[in-house]
Formats: structure tokens, C-alpha cells, sequence
């Protein structure tokens, strides 16, 4: 039935320079160079993601708290409400997200929460409004200078990391 169609000219032939595409050798160029940006990009992220690490292991540090803790996931999230002077159990808030429709709802108090952990943590080493704008937009050069800068934690009132903290540093 089908025998009589030609279906030969819309065949796209792997290796051979024509094709109802036409050349392959531009479609090899163009998935070289995409891939090439790819693999940048994901150097520069993991760099990033590096040096976000390695500042707040000296942030938890300054704070009275292990530094590996940084590097656990979620735990870290939970550390850092808490060197802010929040509770961590809001952590478990992320659970959330996993529930439909609710998570628009704990997505948008989360921009809010971390929005105001952010400022917390700044006014816990106290620092300027410009440092906090800072934190929200450059985390990752953020967290590097509070943690190898000259900065001191001092606490929130009845927070007990800043009293060992302090209690360390009279010595």
C-alpha cells in the first residue's frame, strides 16, 4: 500500500552532509558550543557553591556553632534560624512544599522568613542595612567576608551561642 511513496528524501541521514535539515555540521557546532556555555556555567555555580561554604563554616564558627554543620542540608538551614536568633523548627516548614496548592502559600512565607533571617543574622554581627542588601544579593561574597572579616557575633539578648561566644572571647 505504502510501497509506492518515497519516503528516502525525508530520512534525515546521520553523517552525511544532506538531509531535509540541511548540513549536520551545523547542528554539531551549534550542540558544541551550547554544551561548551553548559559546562561554564556549571563551573562558575559549583565555584560559587564552594565559596558559599566555606564562608559559612566560618560564620558558624564565629557563632559558637560546629562548622561541618554548614555543610548538611536543610541542618544548616536550621542552624542558621537558629544563629539568627529564630526558632529552627521553622525548617520543617519546607515540608510544605511538597503538599499541592499549599506550597504557593509556604513559598511565598518563605521568601518572608528568609527575608528576615537575613536581616537577623546581620543585625546578630552587626552590621549596616548596605551589608543586609548585600546578603540578599551576593550571599556567597556575603558570607566569605562576615566570616573571615573582623566582624564579631554578638547575639540576640538570651540566645545561648552568644553567650559562649562571649564567655570564649574574654579569654
Amino acid at each position: 500500500m505504502y510501497s509506492n511513496y518515497d519516503l528516502s528524501r525525508y530520512a534525515r541521514g546521520y553523517g552525511s552532509s544532506s538531509s531535509l535539515y540541511g548540513s549536520d555540521d551545523i547542528f554539531d557546532a551549534f550542540f558544541a558550543a551550547f554544551a561548551g556555555f553548559l559546562g561554564i556555567v556549571i563551573f562558575i555555580v559549583i565555584v560559587l557553591v564552594v565559596l558559599q561554604i566555606i564562608g559559612m563554616w566560618k560564620v558558624f564558627t564565629k557563632a559558637g556553632e560546629k562548622g561541618w554543620k554548614s555543610i548538611i542540608p536543610f541542618y544548616n538551614v536550621a542552624i542558621l534560624y537558629k544563629i539568627s536568633g529564630m526558632s529552627p523548627y521553622l525548617v520543617f516548614l519546607y515540608l510544605g512544599l511538597l503538599v499541592p496548592i499549599v506550597n504557593i502559600f509556604v513559598a511565598i512565607a518563605f521568601s518572608v522568613i528568609d527575608l528576615y533571617q537575613k536581616i537577623n543574622l546581620m543585625k546578630g554581627f552587626n552590621k549596616s542595612t548596605g551589608f543586609t542588601v548585600a546578603m540578599i544579593i551576593v550571599p556567597f561574597i556575603t558570607y566569605l567576608v562576615l566570616g573571615f572579616g573582623d566582624s564579631k557575633y554578638v547575639g540576640f539578648g538570651n540566645n545561648p551561642v552568644a553567650e559562649n561566644n562571649s564567655s570564649d572571647s574574654s579569654n
